[in-house]
Order: C-alpha cells, then structure tokens, then sequence
C-alpha cells in the first residue's frame, strides 16, 4: 500500500498546509491544460479547508468543482454535502468556480444516473484533485461495507453509480473506485484518533468489502493528510 501520511497536531495547521499544496496543483492544471477540476467530500471535516479554499487567489473561474459522492436529497436539505459546498467554499474568490452538483432532482439516484454522468462528463477528466473522506466503518466515497452494490463499485467502468447503504441514511451516488483510483492527484482527509485506528486497521489488512477503504489504498498512491484534532 502506497499511503504517505502527513501528521498534524491541530485541523488549523492542517488545513493551511493542505489548501497550499491544493491551490499550488490547482494552478499547475490551469497553466498546463487550461481548466482544473476539484472533486471534494462532505461532511464536518473539510468544513475548515473549504473555508481558507475560498479566500484563495486561484483563477477560480477555470476551476469546476463537484462531490465525490452526495446523498440524494435536494441541496437545501439538512444532509446535503450540496449545500455545504454552496455554504463553505463558493465563497469569497471561490464564488467565481464552476459548480455541478451530480444531484439532478430524479425521484431515485438510479434515475439520475444518467444526468448525473453526461454533468460530470463535462469536467476535466482524469480530475485533477479528488479528496476523499472516510468513515468510521472505513467506507470511502459511498462504497459502503453495508450496501449492496459495493462490489458494482468497485469493479464498474461507469464514471458514478447509485449505492443504498444499510446502516447510513439516504440512497447516495458516488464516483467508482475507477474514477477514483484515476485522479492525477488523490487525498484522503481525516481526523482524530478514531478515524487514525480504522486507517491503520485498513493498512494493516488485505479484504475491501470489510473496509473499502483498502481497495483505494492498496491500488492507488494516496496522500493521508490526518490531525489529531
């Protein structure tokens, strides 16, 4: 497994070294392809990142931003990673980005689906930056260990799939391991010493359905950007 660890012992300090080495391959992007695309995940985490993301100077009108992964509620809901992007990083210089959110309004996230694809088939592909989050079940993106379709994704050359996870609220949709593991760039985001027993957990073993974590980790060199709180 090829995953660098870079150790923090605050989110703050954290989080300015990490939106540096972001905005510094954002840039590179723009420079040498003329447009840069961001794939960020939801949850309390990334909320201080998304923050100092937005007070960037970035050209941030060449920059396309969508989720690696939302729950399929409209983006006002309670639970949208939707909304906080919309909240927390189209903000400031980061109001100028390009958004697509792969939430179409389809009843289900297998009839959304395709609108969903043809969306994000716009960006710029491979994504440039895809920052990954992970649970405390070690699931990634929502290729849960609970759902049905974990083996779809991580097998699947379709850019997104639907996934039902058992133990988690809400029918999501999510980029598939291939989308993932292509990134020219791949983080994953964490924090606390919880989130730092499950990844050592994941590193320690070989199976992806028990943590699917691992079938990133052990097929894809994987910047760990971690903080104790």
């Amino acid at each position: 497994m090829t995953a660098h660890m870079h150790s923090f012992t605050s989110a703050q300090s954290l989080v300015s070294t990490f939106a540096d080495t972001l905005c510094a391959q954002l840039r590179e992007a723009i420079e040498q392809r003329g447009s840069a695309s961001l794939m960020v995940s939801g949850g309390s985490t990334p909320l201080p990142l998304f923050k100092t993301l937005s007070h960037a100077e970035l050209d941030w009108s060449k920059v396309t931003i969508s989720l690696v992964d939302e729950r399929w509620v409209p983006g006002d809901h309670a639970d949208a990673n939707d909304r906080l992007v919309r909240e927390h990083l189209l903000q400031n210089h980061a109001a100028k980005a390009n958004y697509l959110s792969p939430y179409t309004g389809d009843e289900t996230p297998e009839q959304g689906l395709s609108g969903a694809k043809e969306r994000l088939s716009s960006m710029a592909q491979p994504f440039d930056v895809v920052i990954l989050g992970m649970g405390g079940d070690g699931h990634t993106a929502s290729l849960f260990p609970c759902c049905d379709q974990l083996e779809q994704g991580f097998t699947t050359d379709e850019l997104l799939l639907a996934t039902h996870p058992t133990k988690a609220p809400h029918a999501r949709i999510s980029l598939s391991l291939k989308a993932i593991l292509a990134a020219r760039h791949l983080y994953l985001h964490i924090s606390g010493q919880g989130k730092k027993a499950v990844l050592d957990q994941a590193l320690a073993g070989s199976d992806p359905y028990e943590l699917p974590i691992r079938a990133v980790l052990q097929q894809a060199h994987v910047d760990v950007y971690w903080s104790e709180a």
